[in-house]
């Protein structure tokens, strides 16, 4: 029975990386708390536990007063003597204990207390794992799809990417790999602790971070992202150094980078635009492929626009309006809308 403890919290240690004094100290609790259930709430256990030859001791500890209160932890002169016969007020007279008399029971609740310990410790090292890469890109194995929420295998752990954080009309299966960015990691969730994203538009961040090597190397850099998942994006950068084009490094030759990127994201369309310190000028080239006529840049960094868009139909208008805070006329001319 001994080496077959050793071996357990070997087995233990090595598999889920879990300390072994922890362990150790776990199951001297459990254990502990098999012998007060017997021997009263309050009673003084001491339990120790040999990691050379995997023995265990078991035994209660009594303190010898002149009136007993509390026979779970007390006994009088009289009752000490007969265990100690020099034993004096004050003292604490140890009573070994053998462990085969709480039989099943005793290891039943220690296996309970050391189950526990360990998830305890399995998710305190997912939050620590994690805490730090929240909005870092992550790749994993589909494991499972339930009810529209995909259970992803991470390195380290189990992610959750929840139906509302996938891109609409996306598809995973079994054993498929998929890429998100960590959105939270939540301590108290009884599932999976780390929640991903695809939506977000760190996600986007993060994937020209990986595609293009100007902005892993902070030549190009991403001044903002405005994204509608699954439909149209826009990512507005910079570069650091004037020989080197923003806009055509996240392009790529031939389209390669942002290319590679559109696939990732379902055929989503995202438009590149060169950042700019002066608000007009940056808010014109945001809005493209409208074309912008006026914009007027108030304090509050609001801005009044007067822009032309083409469009295929009225519905595409209707949809157009019900994006675009602040409409106030719109006057249609064959397939222009201004």
């Amino acid at each position: 029975m001994n080496n077959e403890i050793l071996d357990a919290l070997s087995q233990i240690t090595r598999e889920k990386s879990v300390d072994r004094a922890l362990l150790v100290e776990t199951l001297e609790q459990g254990l502990a708390s098999a012998v007060r259930k017997k021997h009263g709430a309050n009673a003084d256990v001491e339990v120790k536990f040999s990691n050379e030859t995997g023995a265990i001791t078991v035994a209660l500890r009594k303190t010898v007063v002149e009136t007993v209160e509390d026979p779970a932890f007390q006994w009088s002169l009289e009752q000490a003597r007969k265990k100690k016969p020099d034993a004096e007020l004050g003292d604490v007279v140890r009573i070994p204990l053998g462990i085969a008399e709480f039989g099943r029971n005793a290891i039943q609740t220690a296996k309970q207390v050391l189950i526990q310990r360990v998830r305890e410790a399995e998710r305190d090292k997912v939050f620590k794992e994690y805490s730090d890469k929240v909005g870092s890109l992550v790749r994993g194995v589909v494991q499972q799809v339930d009810r529209g929420n995909v259970i992803v295998k991470l390195d380290f752990s189990e992610g959750l990417l929840p139906a509302r954080e996938q891109i609409p009309r996306s598809y995973h299966r079994q054993n498929d790999y998929v890429r998100a960015v960590v959105l939270t990691v939540d301590r108290s969730a009884k599932g999976p602790q780390v929640i991903l994203s695809r939506t977000h538009p760190d996600f986007l961040r993060r994937l020209f971070e990986s595609e293009v090597p100007e902005i892993a190397e902070s030549i190009v850099e991403v001044k903002a992202v405005a994204r509608e998942a699954g439909a149209r994006s826009k990512i507005s950068v910079f570069s650091t150094d004037p020989r080197v084009d923003a806009v055509g490094s996240c392009v790529g030759l031939k389209g390669s980078r942002v290319q590679s990127i559109v696939r990732e994201l379902g055929g989503e369309r995202i438009d590149i635009v060169p950042w700019s310190t002066d608000p007009a000028v940056f808010v014109s080239r945001a809005l493209s492929p409208a074309r912008v006529m006026d914009v007027k840049v108030h304090e509050d960094k609001t801005a009044i626009v007067s822009a032309t868009v083409e469009i295929d139909s009225l519905a595409q208008l209707s949809r157009l309006m019900e994006k675009i805070e602040g409409v106030r006329d719109v006057h249609t001319v064959g397939r222009e809308a201004s």
